[in-house]
């Protein structure tokens, strides 16, 4: 077990490292030139020469690369070209926290939600309640995340005034207020993963509630919520958190139109005014700090199998 989790660990040492090289390619292809963005309209050729040497961009790739890469595994990821602020505190001190406050709350409503109704769907199965459940699931999956999020606003915060239309307050400054700010966006988040657990939930429960020691544990008198929930339920455990897993780069890829649609401060918000400034420094960071954070909770789930299934563990 210590060498397949020690040959995961390498594993997504070397996909860190291709996004890296990716994203910091890619990147200096984009338009825009750094040193004009901060000297402004007007400066002179040698003003020009001596910002691009201080910033180290009249090096070969290579170095600038290594350089990079070398300053961002240390913590030293630069100084933002418009805001003048440091670039580690500006995206992990203040905007990491605002988008993993949403993403958490997300996933929360989204497995607390869709378990539930997936389970109901799978027992019930063929009845009115399985119809029903199902036209819930595929009705939110049909809307992307900035509609759902303009609908929500305007239904249930301008029409009938139940929740604020957008800012955010930190849970850990004013928790009950940060999560009635936050309620409407992890609702407008969750509800497509909602969607993919009660069907992913479903399909797998039916298939489990078939198998020979259900039939067996319903012969020796247990009683059907233990049949379902404890037998049942806890062998789709891993499909379940595989698919939750797999999905986190959708949902970070949602938080950045809900964080936008909502102008809340997270690295989705700072990813779009970086885009837009053509802080191409700023975009590496979030583009870097998202893709590590994608990487690692898939290492995670992988890792977590053999605690799932006793059949994967070591004998």
């Amino acid at each position: 077990m210590l060498a397949q989790s020690a040959a995961k660990i390498f594993q997504t040492a070397v996909v860190l490292f291709i996004v890296s090289v990716a994203s910091f390619s890619l990147l200096k292809l984009a338009p825009g030139d750094p040193v004009m963005l901060m000297l402004g309209s007007e400066f002179s050729q040698e003003s020009y020469d001596s910002l691009q040497r201080e910033l180290g961009l009249d090096r070969p790739f290579l170095v600038q690369y290594l350089a990079w890469l070398g300053n961002f595994m240390i913590g030293d990821w630069g100084t933002s070209f418009v805001s003048r602020a440091d670039i580690f505190n500006f995206v992990v001190i203040e905007a990491l926290p605002v988008t993993l406050t949403l993403t958490f709350c997300s996933i929360v409503l989204a497995i607390v939600v869709g378990i539930p109704l997936g389970v109901i769907s799978a027992i019930r199965k063929d009845t009115i309640w399985d119809t029903v459940i199902a036209v819930f699931a595929l009705t939110g999956s049909a809307f992307p995340s900035f509609f759902l999020g303009i609908v929500l606003i305007w239904f249930l915060a301008v029409q009938f005034g139940i929740f604020p239309v957008m800012g955010f307050v930190a849970p850990w400054q004013d928790f009950w207020l940060g999560m009635y700010h936050m309620a409407l966006p992890a609702l407008t988040l969750s509800t497509y993963f909602i969607g993919m657990i009660v069907r992913v939930t479903r399909s797998s429960l039916i298939d489990v509630m078939d198998q020979p020691f259900i039939a067996a544990a319903k012969a020796r008198g247990e009683p059907r919520w233990r049949v379902v929930w404890v037998h049942g339920v806890r062998n789709i455990a891993m499909p379940v958190v595989t698919m939750i897993g797999l999905q986190l780069g959708g949902i970070l890829q949602g938080a950045v139109l809900t964080e936008t649609v909502f102008s809340l401060p997270g690295i989705g918000q700072m990813l779009t005014d970086a885009v837009l400034g053509r802080e191409y420094t700023l975009v590496q960071a979030g583009v870097m700090l998202t893709a590590t954070l994608f990487i690692v909770i898939n290492l995670l789930v992988d890792l977590s199998y053999p605690l799932l299934d006793p059949r994967l563990r070591p004998r």
